[in-house]
């Protein structure tokens, strides 16, 4: 949807589509919300974006995001974007996008989702690992992994207790416009 060779695409396309977007929702076509088309959207903990962030930096070695953890999160908590997370079980995670869609998956068919949609087997199949972008400095291909360790709040092993408090306080903030009812948080 970021672009216009992909708008016409979809355009397009007959049938039910599926589509990825990084736009957030405030950017989402204004037809979208008189449509009948279902939305799953995913999101992650602000903190986690953050610390992937950092060692994509430094996988990357791109000066606009290859700074030390302490530039990278006052950067990031001055950002007026909201952002949130929620806990991640597959399975149920599966199951409720199954019945959001009306589908209903036989055994094995969830067992394959269940094994294919693993961290370890995407982390092993390069069309979900390896991703190239194009360096800003020189307009060189620089090829990277995309999945790092798999784990949800690795930020613990970032943040200072100083930082985390700051973070608390600051996402309150973005976030108070929003349903606290959205968010699995205090």
């Amino acid at each position: 949807m970021e672009t216009g060779f992909l708008q016409k695409d979809l355009l397009d396309r007959e049938g039910p589509r599926l589509l990825t977007t990084h736009l957030p929702i405030q950017l989402f076509p204004k037809s979208y919300f008189t449509s009948n088309a279902k939305v799953i959207y995913v999101i992650r903990n602000p903190r986690d974006v953050l610390t992937s962030c950092y060692h994509a930096g430094k996988q990357f070695h791109l000066e606009n995001i290859s700074q030390s953890f302490d530039e990278l999160f006052n950067k990031f908590i001055q950002d007026d974007e909201p952002a949130a997370y929620y806990d991640w079980d597959l399975r149920g995670s599966v199951d409720k996008i199954c019945q959001f869609l009306g589908k209903k998956l036989e055994t094995e068919e969830l067992d394959s989702v269940l094994l294919n949609s693993s961290f370890s087997v995407m982390k092993d199949n390069q069309m979900s690992a390896q991703h190239e972008i194009t360096s800003p400095a020189d307009n060189t291909i620089i090829s990277f992994l995309a999945l790092r360790k798999g784990i949800c709040e690795d930020w613990k092993n970032h943040f200072t207790v100083a930082q985390s408090e700051t973070f608390d306080k600051v996402y309150q903030e973005k976030m108070s416009s929003l349903d606290p009812a959205l968010f699995p948080w205090p």
